[in-house]
């Protein structure tokens, strides 16, 4: 009775699916999963066009980086392919099966440090360099106050933070390259 059950669900859930645009797909989607990519990121929105609406400029289009694995649909490199969706390997432990980073530095970065990749890469989709999970003008404010690294010299003029600095790790004081 509990496969009909579950077969049920996945038909009603594909139906009511169907009839979506993307973005409710997605809403509903990530209910029921974690890691549900953007909408728009696939393919799909490579063949996006540019729109115009009433005569206005046209609409910038997005373009996603999709991560290698992600992109050739090979979840079970991350993923068990089983029914639970989990992770092969620890989440500290990931991303380093396949991305090789010096990590005998004698500094090293603290979100590397304790596994957190996530914090500044999304490990399916993005639209920003490097997979980050946001633009890299300012994103070491994400973490790091503003204010006070202003106040260190030559750090008067806001500028990409890695042109000085190693985002990962370093053997020199303050991750400097």
């Amino acid at each position: 009775m509990k496969a009909w059950t579950v077969a049920l669900s996945a038909c009603l859930l594909a139906g009511l699916l169907a009839g979506c645009g993307a973005g409710v797909r997605r809403r509903v989607l990530t209910i029921f999963f974690d890691g549900v990519p953007p909408a728009g990121s696939t393919a799909t929105a490579a063949r996006e066009r540019d729109e115009t609406s009433q005569g206005s400029a046209p609409v910038p289009r997005v373009v996603y980086r999709e991560h290698g694995p992600y992109a050739a649909k090979l979840c079970d490199a991350c993923h068990d392919s089983g029914a639970t969706n989990a992770l092969v390997a620890p989440r500290d432990e990931l991303c380093f099966r396949c991305h090789a980073l010096e990590t005998n530095t004698k500094y090293t970065h603290g979100p590397l440090a304790s596994g957190g990749c996530l914090v500044c890469h999304d490990p399916h989709s993005s639209q920003y360099a490097f997979l980050l999970v946001s633009a890299s003008d300012g994103f070491c404010f994400r973490c790091h106050d503003r204010a006070s690294v202003e106040k260190i010299a030559g750090h008067e003029e806001p500028a990409d933070c890695t042109t000085c600095h190693d985002a990962h790790g370093s053997d020199t004081k303050y991750l400097l390259k």
